[in-house]
């Protein structure tokens, strides 16, 4: 071993305090890094092998009734390889020991065995048999939140006939990789399944024989797929379809895009902040060694090492602390990837788990982690290549200073000796303050990105669940009911009020933007469901005119006033021109409303709903569940109640983990910079503060001088991490929203506070570490050091 191999190794021995604070925060941003892309690679690995394995759909319709024979027709379009029709269905669910009511979606498969397209897959037990009218196969995570094995049974409400089934097995589906029923926030495996049941069992039960109101298409490669959904579109339009649609808007699928969506914009948030704090310790640290080691330097070159060499020798040692960095980050990295990958597979109702980091992605973490330590380097390393042998063994000359107007004015304030030198010191050395301040308000920020969402989730659970859906449930009907319904609704036990609303399958166009949700027709006085404005108050459509959530209108690029093309789908095919009259303010889903007078008129119909919101006195909460369970025309029920609190448990559990991985970030990002900076003013100031010590200042006076300096420009970095955490949180915010749901930008004074907090502490505890090497100072040791 040469002899600069030597020093290398007793160097990076000697620094291992400071090489470890500096490669935990490199070891972040490999970690976050490879998590990241672990994380959406493993699901979208997974998705693509689930669905190539079981066949999943290109194209998807539903429709109000079509003959048979239309398939023929449908697998004739050109570029369908394969069409698969069924009959589908959504009923009330009475489950043995629930009180409340459950929904569920049947879905005919062919009698010959599983289906053509999105197969399922069996788990246990069997298929239904086709000859029987009363077993069915159920998915596998309804079957485990109730218990269900096969042969358990469950009664349902179907088509308005109250029947026992029996189930025979359990499955899991492509289509139902995210399973959340109509109206629901998030998946809800109690109140909420999936019923398989024989085509011709589930025919009959729906008066369907000989007809289907639901197809899936398989498309051939290089196929155009807007042409398909054109021409099928055309093809059902007279059998009431309510339009065909792709992948891209399939709710399962649509969930998981959104999620990869997320992960991927946390792969280019987060770790350049990493990186880039990394680049600035090595070279804070790098360049003081450099400085002290000036006499090595030119005794180097004067035996005959080169200034590559000895750039080199540097290089290394830089290199040494990305090597950890790296080892720690891909360790941390690998096993979280993994463990997270296994939550989302089951999260998300996969049958199995595709986990693969390929070594691309551990290549492109270690090569960005060498570049941001190398470039940190290189300013060091290249002050050493400029250094002659006979000037490197010369003390450095004094710096120059002169009096300016900062000096001056330090003087008018009369300062302590210890307040002057604090200040003198952040002035002596403005750009290795400034890249401190930054890198504290880099944690800051870092702080702040997980603060924030908690405030997010709280503005969307007010404006949902408090402003907008202010109704303690909502009752689902099979198909459109006179509004004489809703007087029935009010006759059952415990119902206090009742709205009931139209919804209307439509797609909205504005030149060749075009959005595809339901519109929902209000009377102006419904109190109950109501859109509001960024001020919380009601928006009522006018009668005539539209009220779209702001998202829906950014995506259609239009404003009040603007003309909105609206082609009403199903039985109701009718298009009209229609003016937009107001936004409002909606988070979850895309949202369009209008007059439920004015529907009704477009139509030439009696007045009708499709829902109905009620109020209910919850001392009667049992028996209203229990007439539901028995109420013909009912397929599902909504408890706002229930799903407000587990939509809040469910988030709070999730920003509880995220907020102490994110504080625990911001604590390694602060006390990386703090201890790292701390020990370079030590190694810099200890002739100066030993001095001070001889002349006869406490230890405490002496400490404060070290601690004063480091918090003061903790403080400074405060503004600064302010503006970055917004900055990050709105990256942040920008990157999760989708046509599915949007995270609102809320800063409470709150979330400041508490990143500050956080950063100051872990200010305070790092240089208090540094702290007890001043009182461990040898004074004449320590003045007998050349300057």
């Amino acid at each position: 071993m040469q002899a600069l191999d030597k020093k290398l190794f007793r160097d990076f021995r000697r620094l291992w305090a400071q090489v470890l604070a500096i490669a935990l925060v490199l070891g972040c941003g490999v970690a976050i890094f490879l998590t990241s892309f672990g994380m959406y690679r493993a699901l979208e690995d997974t998705r693509a092998a689930y669905y190539e394995r079981n066949r999943f759909a290109d194209v998807f319709a539903e429709m109000r009734r079509a003959p048979a024979m239309l398939v023929g027709e449908i697998a004739a379009i050109p570029g369908v390889a394969a069409v698969e029709k069924r009959v589908t269905g959504t009923v009330v669910l009475d489950i043995p020991g629930r009180v409340e009511t459950a929904m569920g979606r049947v879905i005919s498969i062919p009698d010959t065995g599983l289906p053509l397209l999105n197969r399922p897959v069996l788990r246990a037990g069997r298929l239904p048999d086709p000859s029987s009218n009363t077993q069915v196969a159920v998915n596998e995570p309804f079957a485990k939140a109730h218990g269900f094995r096969p042969g358990d049974g469950f009664a349902a409400m179907i088509n308005g006939q109250k029947r026992q089934l029996t189930i025979t097995g359990t499955m899991l589906s492509p289509e139902f990789i995210y399973t959340i029923g109509p109206g629901q926030l998030m998946p809800d495996n109690k109140g909420y399944g999936i019923l398989w049941m024989p085509e011709r069992a589930a025919a009959a039960a729906f008066d369907m024989t000989g007809a289907f109101n639901s197809v899936s298409l398989k498309t051939a490669r290089a196929t155009n797929e807007a042409e398909v959904i054109d021409r099928l579109d055309n093809l059902l339009e007279s059998y009431g379809g309510f339009g065909a649609h792709g992948r891209d808007i399939q709710l399962s699928n649509s969930f998981i895009d959104a999620e990869i969506a997320s992960l991927r914009a946390t792969a280019a948030v987060l770790p350049p902040v990493f990186f880039g704090i990394s680049a600035f310790l090595v070279n804070m640290v790098l360049g003081r060694i450099v400085a002290l080691e000036r006499a090595q330097i030119g005794l180097m070159k004067a035996v005959g090492y080169t200034n590559r060499e000895v750039a080199t020798h540097y290089l290394m040692l830089a290199g040494l602390v990305g090597l950890a960095g790296v080892v720690i980050g891909w360790a941390a990295g690998s096993w979280l990837s993994h463990a997270l990958a296994v939550l989302y597979a089951d999260f998300f109702d996969f049958p199995y788990l595709v986990y693969r980091v390929s070594p691309d992605v551990y290549a492109i973490s270690a090569a960005i982690a060498f570049a941001a330590a190398g470039l940190g380097a290189l300013r060091a390393a290249l002050s050493a290549t400029r250094l002659s042998p006979a000037v490197a063994m010369a003390p450095a000359a004094p710096p120059q200073f002169s009096r300016g107007g900062i000096d001056r004015l330090l003087g008018a304030l009369r300062l302590s000796q210890p307040a002057m030198m604090v200040l003198r010191g952040i002035l002596r050395w403005p750009l290795r303050s400034g890249l401190t301040v930054v890198g504290l308000a880099l944690a800051v920020a870092v702080m702040m990105a997980a603060t924030f969402t908690d405030d997010s989730m709280d503005e969307i659970i007010d404006g949902f669940f408090y402003q907008s859906n202010r109704q303690d449930a909502l009752l689902l009907f099979s198909e459109d009911r006179p509004a004489s319904v809703l007087e029935e609704v009010r006759r059952l036990p415990g119902v206090l009020a009742v709205e009931g609303h139209l919804y209307l399958a439509a797609e909205l166009r504005h030149g060749h933007l075009s959005k595809r949700t339901p519109v929902e027709a209000r009377r102006p006085d419904s109190d109950l469901s109501r859109a509001v404005d960024t001020a919380g108050k009601g928006v009522v459509p006018p009668p005539g005119g539209l009220v779209l959530s702001r998202r829906l209108a950014a995506a259609l690029k239009v404003e009040p006033g603007d003309l909105l093309e609206v082609e009403f789908l199903g039985s109701r095919r009718q298009t009209h021109l229609l003016p937009v009259s107001g936004l409002a303010v909606q988070y979850l889903g895309l949202g369009a409303y209008m007059d439920y007078d004015t529907a009704n008129r477009l139509f030439g119909q009696a007045p009708q709903v499709s829902t109905a919101s009620i109020l209910v006195d919850f001392a009667q909460q049992d028996a209203l569940h229990a007439r539901l369970k028995d109420l013909p025309g009912l397929t599902g029920t909504i408890m706002l109640t229930d799903a407000r609190r587990s939509f809040r448990d469910t988030l709070a559990e999730n920003v509880l983990i995220m907020m102490a991985v994110y504080a625990t970030i911001a604590v390694l990002i602060t006390v990386g910079v703090a201890y790292n900076g701390a020990r370079v003013q030590l190694s810099e100031r200890a002739r100066e503060l030993a001095s001070l010590r001889i002349l006869g200042f406490s230890k405490a006076e002496v400490s404060a001088i070290l601690i004063g300096e480091t918090m003061l420009l903790a403080l400074l970095a405060q503004p600064l991490g302010w503006m970055l955490g917004w900055g990050i949180a709105l990256a942040i915010t920008a990157g999760f929203s989708s046509d599915l749901y949007a995270v609102p930008l809320v800063l409470r004074a709150s979330c400041f506070a508490t990143a500050s907090l956080v950063v100051l502490g872990a200010s305070l505890g790092a240089v208090l570490i540094v702290r007890r090497r001043v009182d461990g100072l040898d004074l004449v040791a320590v003045m007998k050091t050349r300057e």
